[in-house]
């Protein structure tokens, strides 16, 4: 009986730290604000970290812990070539990831 205890022990402490080691990307249009924080977050820059961590938090993540430009053939079959019709300023074709931390 006293060998099941911490072998029940060490499967909780291992599901549990799985559990908060929840992460996820997401890829979303980069789409152009006319702030720049749309060329903050595909370049990576500081300046697109509060916009990265505003995507997470309304997604009840608690932080962003990279966010960058995505090719759209990264992502196979996922991402459509265009976004859509008609595009009146450049990088209309631009994605960005955002990977999101519980």
């Amino acid at each position: 009986m006293k060998s099941i205890f911490p072998l029940l022990t060490a499967a909780f402490v291992l599901t549990a730290s799985a559990a908060s080691a929840d992460s996820r990307v997401f890829i979303i249009a980069n789409q152009a604000d006319g702030y720049g924080i749309d060329q903050c977050l595909a370049k990576g820059e500081k300046c697109g970290a509060h916009a990265a961590l505003s995507y997470c938090k309304s997604r009840e993540f608690a932080e962003a812990t990279a966010y960058r430009r995505v090719d759209p053939d990264e992502v196979t079959g996922s991402v459509p070539k265009t976004v859509g019709g008609a595009c009146a300023h450049g990088g209309c074709n631009e994605f960005v990831a955002i990977t999101c931390h519980r």
